[in-house]
């Protein structure tokens, strides 16, 4: 028996896939910035620590199972949608690609779980700095996700490719010497 769609369903599946990711990596990204505030609060004085511990928590199992997981179910739930429609997908490279980037974007999903338990539990070993530093892996990931399905079986390795790539890690080494300066300051201005 052949499951018959109505035309229309890959541009709803493909709609909901698009809407799943925005919503899973706002939420992935906003997750582990959280994870970096409550590591931090470990350095304010009681009881403004404890409050600030308490209040983290709060916050990332909130984003994550209100906001980050359902965006992770509707992704991958509108995926196999698409490859319902599009079945031929499957045999092709930038696909095989994608599914593999994908499956380390869900590793990452859980990993952020692992690291939020700890955190509650008052385990976690990770530094502001780490958290910073892992925080910029779902964004080289997204940008070679959608480089793949931009352009599939043609994907570009010339000067614009590698311009891209740069820019990536150009903007990350940025991120991470902001936050280097902002601690410098804060540290500078405290002793004054």
């Amino acid at each position: 028996m052949t499951l018959t769609l109505p035309p229309e369903a890959y541009l709803w599946f493909k709609t909901l896939h698009i809407v799943g990711v925005v919503v899973w990596f706002a939420g992935l990204f906003y997750l582990v910035r959280l994870f970096i505030y409550h590591v931090e609060a470990e350095e304010e004085p009681s009881p403004v620590r404890e409050a600030f511990k308490t209040q983290y928590a709060v916050m990332e199992r909130r984003l994550a199972n209100i906001i980050t997981t359902p965006g992770l179910i509707l992704t991958v739930a509108m995926a196999v949608g698409l490859l319902m429609t599009q079945p031929s997908w499957l045999q092709q490279g930038w696909m095989h690609a994608k599914l593999g980037f994908v499956a380390l974007l869900v590793a990452y999903h859980f990993f952020c779980y692992r690291l939020m338990g700890q955190l509650q539990d008052g385990d976690c070993q990770w530094t502001g700095r780490q958290l910073r530093a892992l925080n910029e892996l779902p964004t080289l990931l997204l940008v070679l996700v959608v480089m793949l399905v931009v352009f599939k079986n043609q994907f570009p390795t010339g000067a614009a490719t590698w311009f891209i790539v740069g820019l990536v890690v150009f903007m990350a080494g940025t991120i991470q010497f902001y936050a280097r300066w902002r601690r410098l300051r804060a540290a500078s201005l405290a002793q004054d």
